[in-house]
């Protein structure tokens, strides 16, 4: 018996964790087109890769046309909502939108609702694991929408992360990524506060983190971002802007159940200063930056 087709797959969003998620999607055979608001990078992307570059909104259309699966990876809801609205000339029925963007739950349901007046679906598949996970193809991804929609598009998802889960309805993928960037932002609190104290007592730094890297307090944070703490040098990996606006989120959802969360608070009060400091396209480790002026004041 012959193995069904490759899904055709178009990829919009060739940003730091994008263009390593597409040319995963390259290596495993599936990658069809690619989109990106520069369409200098869909060019340099698909010159590398012999896919086809779009560009424009009447890009987005044709990628709809000649895709079964379109995913997305964009930075804002609003941004989310303008790449559907320019899907829509092309959606056909039995297409699947998959947005692995990091947008409210809200957007999530609204994205699905255009797509379904013209018979596509619509998955909220956010990730997580940083820029290391898009390139090792090692994300985790947390989806939301049908049960058939998610088993369809899972050849897409699997090429692109290690751990996927289906998790409900639309709408609870975005809800589970809200609870990892709530987890984030109490974790790099704890590493940046920590690393500033280990450097005040003088310790030493490297081994400080070779050995407590493999004990109780670990995390994936703790051995792949401290090191940028060390060497006092922030490249992005999640840039502290990213994350502040993610975090909005998080703190807009809460609201809605008359909650404030004080982690959330407290990390977007230090982030508005890390912005106002020019830290802004740093990766969010450089809230080690403020953690250690604490010691020389």
């Amino acid at each position: 018996m012959s193995a069904p087709p490759a899904l055709r797959t178009g990829f919009a969003g060739l940003g730091a964790m994008g263009a390593h998620m597409a040319r995963n999607l390259h290596h495993q055979g599936l990658l069809t087109a690619v989109w990106n608001r520069t369409t200098s990078k869909a060019t340099a992307f698909a010159a590398d890769t012999g896919c086809r570059a779009l560009a424009g909104p009447a890009g987005l259309a044709d990628m709809a046309r000649q895709c079964d699966v379109v995913v997305l990876c964009v930075a804002a809801d609003s941004d989310v909502l303008e790449c559907i609205d320019q899907l829509l000339p092309g959606v056909h029925t039995g297409l699947v939108v998959v947005d692995c963007s990091t947008v409210a739950a809200d957007t999530a349901r609204e994205a699905a609702r255009r797509l379904s007046t013209a018979g596509a679906e619509f998955l909220d598949a956010p990730v997580s694991g940083g820029v290391e996970g898009a390139r090792d193809a090692r994300l985790a991804i947390m989806v939301g929408g049908s049960r058939n929609a998610f088993e369809h598009t899972l050849p897409v998802l699997a090429a692109m992360g290690a751990t996927v889960r289906h998790l409900g309805p639309t709408g609870f993928g975005q809800a589970t990524k809200a609870t990892n960037q709530i987890m984030c932002a109490g974790i790099i609190q704890a590493v940046a506060e920590a690393m500033a104290f280990a450097k005040a007592e003088g310790l030493p730094l490297a081994e400080v983190i070779d050995t407590l890297g493999k004990g109780a307090g670990a995390s994936w944070y703790f051995v792949n971002r401290a090191p940028n703490m060390v060497r006092d040098a922030y490249p992005a990996g999640f840039r502290v802007q990213l994350h502040a606006k993610d975090l909005r989120i998080c703190q807009s959802m809460a609201a809605r159940h008359g909650v404030q969360l004080p982690v959330v608070d407290t990390t977007l009060a230090h982030y508005a200063e890390l912005i106002a400091t020019g830290h802004g396209d740093d990766d969010i480790s450089s809230l080690f930056v403020l953690k250690d002026a604490l010691f020389r004041e």
